[in-house]
């Protein structure tokens, strides 16, 4: 059976998220590396995103009083 990995733009697609801010993410280490090319498991990157802290109460920048 062939592993399959997803590339950077699959994990954006995955997250919902651009490319460019997928590249920033601190993802897991890669799974497999072939040269330059990354790839994930699809359960690595769940786990992952499953994990990872929300905004919370009160997250974010707080609002001007106007």
């Amino acid at each position: 059976m062939t592993e399959r990995y997803l590339s950077v733009t699959e994990v954006a697609q995955l997250l919902g998220i651009s490319t460019a801010a997928a590249s920033v993410y601190r993802v897991p280490e890669p799974d497999a590396t072939i040269g330059r090319t990354r790839g994930w498991k699809r359960q690595t990157i769940e786990t992952w995103n499953a994990a990872r802290p929300g905004r919370g109460v009160g997250g974010g920048r707080p609002r001007s009083r106007s």
